[in-house]
């Protein structure tokens, strides 16, 4: 079993691993190109106990209210206030949250940081790198497509993140930065919370 969660970068790719382990009550923000697969990992590796905030289940509920014609364009406001209101809540909980987060809002993160800190928490960046064209392969597995100039913002938001991170910058405000290829990722079967990270 390897583990995450030390302060600086951690480069996982090439490798397997089994598991990260965080600190109990601090927050993780998985990031990645749309379709590069965050929404699985999360479902798969965060367990009970733990807040899981996906923007792609808020917009999922929101779907299913509204009437099929209607564009994603239309209600995108909505979704996005309904995937911070319940972001708020999951941060005022005091428990464990894992975010997702596709790299293009910066100030997200760090407005998740400031709140982490506020509560003497920690931060904490996961990137799912993959290539352009496998994520766009992952947004035609799930039947829905990013048009080209918004992919075009975040492949540009994450190439910032990942030539940090492979410099040896985490993000700002961010207490460690792990790097995981799409290999890597298959590999990972738990994204723990307790005690102390190593």
């Amino acid at each position: 079993m390897r583990t995450g969660g030390v302060a600086g970068v951690i480069d996982l790719r090439g490798g397997t691993v089994e598991e990260l382990r965080y600190r109990a009550g601090d927050l993780v923000v998985v990031s990645g190109l749309p379709g590069a697969g965050k929404s699985t990992l999360m479902r798969r590796v965060v367990g009970p106990g733990v807040h899981r905030v996906d923007s792609q289940d808020t917009r999922r509920r929101i779907e299913r209210r509204v009437p099929r014609r209607l564009p994603y364009a239309a209600y995108r406001p909505a979704a996005r206030l309904a995937h911070y209101a319940a972001l708020w809540r999951a941060l005022r909980s005091g428990h464990s949250v894992v975010v997702h987060d596709c790299g293009q809002w910066g100030w997200v993160r760090r407005w998740l940081a400031r709140e982490a800190r506020r509560r003497g928490r920690r931060l904490h960046v996961v990137m799912l790198v993959v290539d352009a064209a496998q994520a766009r392969a992952g947004q035609r597995a799930r039947g829905r497509g990013v048009p080209p100039r918004s992919f075009a913002r975040h492949r540009r938001a994450m190439r910032r993140l990942v030539t940090d991170a492979e410099a040896g910058r985490a993000p700002r405000g961010a207490a460690s930065a792990t790097l995981l290829d799409r290999g890597a990722a298959d590999a990972l079967r738990a994204l723990t919370f307790g005690g102390s990270a190593p």
